[in-house]
């Protein structure tokens, strides 16, 4: 957590596949920024803006905080995911009582999924080649 007397912000990191955001907290009127951009000029999809925005607006304080983030890796949807993931860990470091809400909801927990390597001998993760029995 990083708190300075003349700009009181929080800072969190999110993940979720190859997406990293790191993401800082600070009160204000409610406005985005995803990596020098508003979120709604960033974000293409609305799903994926309803996504980032679900922390804010489970704890109603969607209004009250202003949210910067630089985002890098993964596709849009994985970066989306890990903003929220890094909102939801900051409102947590600024309000305990934020926790519990945002643990219910499955905010705070890490989604470790990823893609599966590819192996050898065969043409994906887990397909096979054609068998021939004759």
């Amino acid at each position: 957590m990083t708190t300075t007397s003349s700009n009181p912000r929080t800072y969190a990191t999110g993940k979720r596949k190859t997406a990293i955001a790191r993401v800082w907290v600070s009160p204000g009127t409610g406005q985005i920024t995803v990596n020098g951009r508003q979120a709604d000029e960033y974000f293409e999809r609305p799903t994926s803006l309803m996504v980032m925005r679900q922390g804010l607006e489970l704890i109603e304080v969607a209004e009250e905080f202003d949210v910067w983030a630089t985002v890098i890796g993964g596709g849009k949807s994985a970066q989306a995911e890990a903003m929220r993931h890094g909102i939801s860990r900051a409102l947590c470091e600024i309000n305990g009582e934020n926790r519990s809400p945002l643990k219910r909801a499955g905010f705070l927990t890490r989604d470790a999924r990823k893609k599966e390597r590819k192996k050898y001998g065969q043409p994906g993760a887990r397909k096979r080649f054609q068998y021939s029995k004759r």
